[in-house]
């Protein structure tokens, strides 16, 4: 089970950090990741986590602004987030699988082993 929060509302250029709790299975076992949908848009694979410390992935729209980060001890992702802008705004959904963030980030949420329910972030002033 992938329980998100931190979701919520702010304002243009601020910051909010998400985190994901992972119950079930060990954290270390999988590439785990975040999955963004907006209204009327396609989802898309955010950032992921690899099981390999090398093994990080950024959407181009997020590099520099978003950074994930997993602490496997308390099998919790986090995803904080800076610099937001309005086409931030979206549902965040956390998800994992066994394979690769190659994997996570370019399957349809909906193959991959698990996602949780989401948490909305809103950009807006």
């Amino acid at each position: 089970q992938l329980l998100e929060s931190g979701g919520g509302l702010v304002q243009p250029g601020g910051s909010l950090t998400l985190s994901c709790l992972v119950s079930g299975f060990r954290l270390d076992d999988f590439a785990i990741g975040w999955y963004r949908q907006a209204p009327g848009k396609v989802p898309e694979g955010v950032a992921c986590s690899g099981k390999f410390a090398d093994n990080i992935y950024y959407a181009a729209s997020v590099k520099g602004r978003f950074t994930v980060s997993r602490d496997n001890a308390k099998n919790t992702l986090y995803l904080q987030m800076n610099s937001l802008k309005s086409e931030n705004a979206a549902v965040y959904y956390c998800v994992t699988d066994l394979g690769a963030c190659s994997r996570v980030v370019s399957t349809p949420m909906d193959e991959l082993d698990a996602w949780g329910q989401g948490t909305q972030v809103t950009v807006s002033s």
